[in-house]
């Protein structure tokens, strides 16, 4: 039964969170005014109708299906893995996202003498194809890399690597760019939830929606995997297929995010230390649905947090996200250390 209590709180608390994220903002909208802009009534302000169903609603089904994938993407590389400090980006899957961007934008103005920035919609939805490329390159990579060696270190190793190079690469193509190619990069890494809307958060929530529920299948999977290979081997379990098929979805998951939200860091490494410590538990049957509820909550409180009233526009979603994520990862390094000694 505890359990089951722990899961209304989690699921309460994205509803609650979901809700402030609708009344509050740099615009002050009563709460009846809210409500009757959700029920349709078209003879509220125009200016709040178009705050509400443009900017908060969007932005708050946004950051709540991005923090649910990037948690589970955090949980499921931290079992493949067996390391406590992996992320969604540990194999370089995020840096691939973001070179694809960096060849679209930082080239469209050089070669093509239009900076991407403004072409509106339809740019937007260049950087996204852009970084679903990139991202998807690189775990095509890393996939056939897993192929040809054995241990998760090695592999680990060269992702980390391959981010490097990524990064590298971005860092040249910056170097030789317009200041407004390089500007409208910078503004797209600082992550945002507030970029998709319209058609592109349909087509972003209605992905997640799907993907969220197939991640799932794999927690049997994932608990065989975290006995050790040698028994996962003697109960049956196929290795370098279950290995792939964990690397594959978490990488689409991240993929998909960074299109369309930018890299968004610390929630995917900071979250299923939280469910862990919440649930005692390490039964991935329990820690996938709550790591997808405690994703969104978080994710829905960081988007509060960056356009709390009192903020001329809003802050960077990575700059919320550090100030709450760091201090999770510092304290799991602590307890770690205490722990050898």
């Amino acid at each position: 039964m505890k359990v089951f209590y722990k899961f209304f709180l989690l699921l309460l608390s994205v509803i609650v969170f979901f809700v402030l994220n609708l009344l509050l903002g740099t615009v002050q909208i009563p709460v009846s005014g809210v409500l009757r802009i959700l029920m349709g009534d078209e003879s509220v302000s125009e200016i709040w109708y178009n705050i509400i169903w443009s900017s908060r609603v969007p932005q708050a089904l946004t950051a709540t299906v991005a923090g649910a994938g990037l948690a589970v993407s955090g949980l499921q590389m931290q079992t493949v893995f067996r390391n406590p400090l992996a992320g969604p980006s540990v194999l370089g899957i995020s840096n691939g996202a973001s070179l694809g961007v960096a060849m679209v934008v930082l080239m469209s103005g050089s070669l093509g003498g239009v900076a991407l920035s403004r072409l509106g919609y339809l740019g937007d939805a260049a950087m996204s194809v852009a970084a679903i490329v990139g991202a998807l390159a690189v775990m095509a990579l890393i996939l056939y890399v897993s192929q040809k060696v054995k241990g998760n270190v090695t592999l680990l190793i060269i992702g980390v690597m391959i981010g490097y190079l990524a990064t590298a690469v971005i860092g040249v193509l910056k170097f030789f760019s317009a200041e407004e190619d390089v500007k409208a990069y910078v503004v797209w890494g600082l992550g945002s939830f507030a970029r998709v809307s319209g058609d592109q958060m349909m087509l972003f929530v209605t992905l997640m929606t799907v993907l969220l529920p197939l991640s799932m299948l794999l927690s049997k999977t994932m608990n065989i995997l975290l006995l050790g290979d040698y028994y996962a081997s003697n109960l049956g379990l196929n290795l370098r297929r279950a290995r792939l098929l964990v690397i594959g979805c978490s990488g689409i998951l991240v993929a998909i995010v960074t299109a369309y939200c930018g890299p968004i860091m610390f929630i995917g490494m900071a979250v299923p230390h939280l469910c862990r410590a919440l649930f005692q538990s390490s039964d991935h049957r329990v820690l996938m649905p709550a790591t997808m509820l405690l994703g969104a909550s978080l994710a829905l409180v960081c988007n509060l947090v960056a356009r709390m009233p009192g903020f001329e526009g809003a802050l960077p979603v990575n700059s919320v996200t550090a100030l709450i994520g760091a201090p999770i990862i510092a304290s799991v390094i602590f307890r770690r250390h205490q722990s050898i000694e």
